[in-house]
């Protein structure tokens, strides 16, 4: 796999700094049931690294500390951790927003019995991936047999009452663009879901969320073979928009890793930029626990720019 960490070094990205933390976003693991084209985080069926329930146990410290209103819990498959439930019930126990960044096709996998009746039990938000409406462009992207496992999926989490008006469970979807290009505009595509997930299948969800392909891990290695990594960025660059600044997810949000290390974003845990406090190299969730990030500089870097491009792009979709 080509390396993308040399070619994003030297940035133009304007400085951005902290605000206070709301969302503590953990990557429970790198294993995972799929292997998308698009994925930024490399993960897949033989990864091993995994959060041992000590640092599960660092997080919910971290969650109590600092008040954390929500955690937002990645992969991998986040559900393939051993002790995904625990954390879960112990984070909704401290009153805590529980999300879920599911791949749909996990609800059938085998030991996975009873996991979309635990999620709702647990009003737990599910963030579904479904990177489009069509069967061919899904199963081209994720794997043959995804996009009816999927679809599978979501019925049954509609059968626990996702997405009904009234219910409060809360079930998302994300789309991802198939190759080099920026994602159309959310509201529109968005339109365009419900009505043929509606009429073909009888589904619902609450919203969709469009997010830019990151250059980093196998998608930009991708970029890289195939000699489009240059143009991409240029795309990227040449679309920036200053207003999206404002609300990019780092500005408020904290990832950590499977080993419970802090970083900016995902997208820099993944290439290996640890957020950074007052020069210290690296900083873990037991060091975390007494500092407070509000106005911390934030590790940029080229691939930033895919956050800010045209609408703009974070875990909660477009930013405009």
């Amino acid at each position: 796999m080509h390396a993308t960490l040399e070619r994003l070094e030297a940035t133009t990205f304007p400085r951005i700094a902290r605000r206070r933390v709301d969302t503590l976003q953990v990557n429970l693991g790198y294993k995972c049931n799929q292997s998308c084209v698009h994925c930024h985080v490399n993960a897949g069926p033989t990864r091993t690294e995994m959060m041992d329930r000590a640092t599960i146990d660092q997080v919910l410290s971290y969650l109590r500390a600092h008040k954390v209103g929500t955690l937002d819990l990645t992969g991998g498959a986040p559900e393939l951790n051993v002790d995904f439930r625990y954390l879960v019930v112990e984070a909704r126990a401290l009153g805590v927003k529980v999300i879920d960044r599911c791949n749909l096709t996990i609800l059938s996998e085998p030991g996975q019995e009873g996991l979309a009746r635990f999620l709702a039990e647990n009003q737990v938000e599910v963030v579904a991936s479904l990177p489009c409406y069509t069967e061919e462009l899904v199963d081209r992207q994720r794997g043959r047999g995804v996009y009816e496992r999927s679809i599978a999926g979501i019925r049954a989490l509609n059968a626990l009452g996702y997405a009904d008006p009234g219910a409060g469970l809360v079930l998302n979807l994300v789309y991802n663009p198939q190759g080099p290009n920026l994602p159309p505009a959310q509201e529109a595509l968005e339109a365009d879901y419900k009505r043929i997930l509606g009429e073909t299948f009888g589904i619902r969800f609450n919203q969709l969320f469009t997010l830019a392909n990151m250059p980093i891990q196998r998608f930009g290695s991708m970029l890289i073979s195939k000699g489009k990594f240059n143009q991409y960025m240029a795309l990227l660059r040449s679309a920036h928009r200053e207003q999206n600044l404002e609300d990019v997810m780092c500005r408020s949000l904290v990832s950590v890793d499977y080993q419970g290390y802090l970083y900016d974003c995902d997208f820099n845990q993944m290439l290996g930029l640890p957020l950074k406090v007052a020069g210290r190299p690296r900083i873990h969730l037991r060091d975390g626990l007494a500092i407070d990030l509000d106005g911390n500089g934030i590790v940029v870097r080229e691939h930033c720019y895919g956050c800010t491009a045209g609408q703009g792009s974070s875990c909660g979709g477009a930013l405009v």
